[in-house]
């Protein structure tokens, strides 16, 4: 009895065995289709090259504010010295204007003793030494000497000196649009199609950027800003997922790289365009207007998955493997399903890890956007030394895969977040006498927390379980914005102190550094799938597992690839 019994035991443990024979599990899988149709041919080349160009705009879309709310160089007018044709620097800056080291004080100008007593149609000289004190006051009716043509909210709507934090808050609420439209772009793409998010958030972003260039006001402008940022805010996002989801696995990790260097190539040609057309009105006209070419991906990128996998490259797939690739992806939506882990419970389990995490986005983000900010401030031609620091992340896009796998996620994180806060201190001691080495000190600064933030993608991707690793990547990005809030305040500390910001970079960058110490090592260790593997994380594996660690970590590479400007 037992022996008649035997064959359909066998026969049932066959076919339920977990993992399936590799072959049969690769016949059914969407990446041993790509494999089959060809990872990256012909159609995903003119696909990539179509994508990057949202990437370029969105770039530019998400940090116009920096010179178009930026201050301008001024000084008080000096009634009693100058004329219409003053330039910014006169003989009388001299004695009638206060220094704050090298510069000109913005807002003050030294008294006057016979200014009270001056009958301005009389020709009398009171523009001289003897004439003034070394008692300050503030610009008298706000009437300034500009040192350039740039044009700028500041002098076009009269925001200056103490209304200047005026100015830091378009900033603010550039990314608070941002805040509220990435979660809405993300529902769109996902209800609606990829295309058709990407060429509505690039024509709605179009539009209302043109209208903001219309302003009428500092109110005004910042509606649009804020309208702006949340219709376009998902360009970035729905072009990486595209990047991610056009190309094979071998090919995946370099194309997902190499579309992230457009963002940086859109701010490079955002600070050229700011450099050629200092009006900020014609600045945005010429920045959003060439965007409305993305009306036409409404037709020309593709969306239908379906169509996409039977005519990519010419190729035809065999019979049956599109209703194989159904039918496996049912299972496995049948499996998430019975293992959903509540949320609440997540917060309760992980409340430590999802604390750290926080913060470290937290700071990887007000490092990030506070260094380009504050680039401009520095000595020598802003718009130059914008392009430089926007450069210096191409470097910072590749550099983790050459060190996460030899040293390990944990180090790499740490080390490149001590790297950064060491170089913002360096600016403090370099000080604004040596213009050269401060400048070199911030684009080495830049370069290492954008490699930081790579490898922040990676192991924050690989600490949560399954059911939750994207509900928990996405609450620890959240939580990033309020670093992208908080960066375009910086600037206004500079006013108090100069080193001010680059303290703050640096203290923030250094305990958060140490503070990843704390997170579990996940070089090479299988993507946690429960709650109870999770927890494990740290604690060796055997060495029959070795294969899978391999194979399970090269996965993860590939899905987060270059997702830092994704915050």
């Amino acid at each position: 009895m037992a022996a008649s019994e035997a064959p359909p035991a066998q026969a049932t443990v066959e076919v339920e065995l977990p993992p399936p024979p590799a072959k049969d599990s690769e016949d059914v899988t969407l990446d041993a289709i790509l494999k089959h149709l060809g990872q990256f041919g012909r159609f995903q080349l003119i696909i990539f090259m179509l994508i990057c160009l949202p990437m370029m705009f969105h770039a530019m879309f998400s940090v116009t504010y920096v010179f178009t709310a930026a201050t301008v160089s001024h000084r008080c007018n000096i009634a009693e010295c100058d004329t219409p044709e003053s330039a910014f620097y006169e003989p009388h800056t001299e004695w009638s204007i206060p220094r704050h080291g090298r510069d000109l004080d913005a807002c003050n100008r030294y008294t006057n003793l016979e200014l009270p007593q001056w009958n301005q149609s009389v020709a009398e000289d009171i523009c001289l030494p003897i004439h003034f004190t070394n008692i300050s006051e503030a610009c008298p009716d706000n009437k300034f000497v500009f040192r350039d043509n740039e044009v700028t909210i500041s002098n076009d709507f009269g925001i200056f000196c103490d209304d200047e934090w005026k100015l830091s808050m378009v900033g603010t609420i550039n990314n608070l649009g941002q805040f509220f439209g990435i979660p809405i772009g993300g529902f769109v793409a996902d209800r609606y199609g990829r295309s058709f998010s990407i060429a509505l958030g690039g024509i709605l972003g179009a539009v209302l950027g043109v209208i903001r260039s219309f302003s009428p006001s500092y109110g005004w402008f910042l509606v649009f800003e804020f309208l702006d940022n949340m219709t376009s805010s998902t360009l970035y996002s729905t072009c990486f997922v595209i990047g991610i989801e056009l190309v094979g696995p071998k090919r995946r990790v370099l194309a997902c790289s190499v579309i992230t260097v457009f963002y940086a190539v859109g701010e490079v040609l955002l600070a050229m365009a700011a450099k050629a057309f200092p009006d900020w009105r014609i600045l945005l006209r010429i920045t959003y207007m060439p965007s409305l070419i993305l009306l036409a991906y409404f037709w020309i990128l593709p969306e239908s998955v379906r169509w996409l996998l039977t005519h990519v490259n010419k190729r035809e797939l065999p019979e049956g493997m599109l209703d194989k690739l159904v039918l496996a992806n049912r299972d496995k939506l049948e499996q998430s399903a019975e293992s959903r882990f509540p949320i609440r419970e997540a917060f309760k389990n992980f409340k430590w890890r999802i604390a750290n995490c926080s913060l470290c986005w937290i700071v990887h983000v007000l490092v990030y956007y506070g260094l380009s900010l504050n680039v401009v401030l520095l000595d020598g031609d802003k718009y130059n030394n914008f392009a430089y620091v926007a450069l210096v992340e191409i470097p910072g896009f590749f550099m983790p895969l050459l060190i996460m796998d030899r040293i390990g996620r944990r180090y790499s994180l740490c080390g490149l977040m001590l790297a950064s806060g060491l170089c913002c201190v360096g600016t403090i001691f370099a000080g604004a006498d040596q213009p050269l080495l401060q400048l070199v000190l911030f684009l080495v600064g830049k370069l290492t927390i954008t490699a930081s933030f790579q490898v922040l993608y990676f192991f924050a991707s690989e600490i949560y379980p399954t059911n939750l690793r994207n509900s928990l990547l996405s609450f620890c990005s959240m939580m990033g914005r309020f670093g992208s809030m908080l960066a375009p305040q910086t600037p206004l500390l500079a006013k108090y102190y100069a080193s001010a910001p680059a303290m703050l970079f640096a203290g923030a960058a250094i305990v958060s550094g140490l503070l990843t110490l704390f997170f579990p090592e996940t070089t090479n260790v299988v993507l946690p799938t429960t709650v109870q593997e999770a927890d494990a994380i740290g604690v060796k594996k055997k060495p029959s597992q070795g294969k899978e660690l391999d194979l399970v970590g090269a996965t993860s590479q590939s899905a987060v690839i270059s997702g830092v400007i994704l915050v």
